[in-house]
């Protein structure tokens, strides 16, 4: 009984991983491993080795430094300077609170813009860095999506096979 309790604690922590993608103030790589933990100590300690950590560890370093540098290359990329992609990046966390889940999109984009026009930028350059800041947060939102799937893949795999 217990492990059908943990089975579904497991399944519900990695379905609530995927809505942490549009809401970023749920962890969602944090669940991921949390449910990956229960197995290990609560379902079976022997079916995941050290292979499977080592993967999963750098799935997660990589989970991170693709969201960054996917955020960062299309900021520069469209021409918006180090203050818009701080501004996005804030205003992606208070953009989940507001009008969810479109506040993500909508609120980094109108930050960037503002943040862009107080830097004497003319309308145009603003928008296409606020362009930027929109192709980079789904940019890294699509390999976030991908990333999480993988490794729930790779524990899946592990343990049927």
């Amino acid at each position: 009984m217990l492990d059908v309790i943990l089975w579904i604690l497991i399944v519900v922590l990695f379905i609530v991983s995927f809505i942490g993608v549009i809401y970023p103030i749920i962890p969602s790589v944090l669940l991921i491993w949390i449910g990956f933990l229960l197995y290990q100590f609560g379902i079976n300690s022997d079916e995941l080795g050290w292979l499977f950590w080592i993967a999963v560890a750098i799935l997660t370093v990589l989970l991170f430094v693709a969201d960054i540098v996917a955020n960062s290359y299309f900021v520069k990329k469209f021409g918006g300077s180090k203050w818009g992609e701080r501004a996005a990046a804030i205003a992606v966390i208070v953009g989940s609170f507001i009008i969810p889940p479109f506040g993500i999109i909508i609120i980094p984009f109108i930050a960037v813009l503002v943040i862009e026009m107080m830097q004497k930028r003319t309308l145009k350059e603003a928008f296409m860095a606020s362009i930027g800041s929109l192709l980079g947060f789904l940019g890294g939102t699509v390999a976030k999506v991908i990333i999480q799937m993988v490794m729930i893949i790779i524990f899946v795999f592990m343990i049927i096979f």
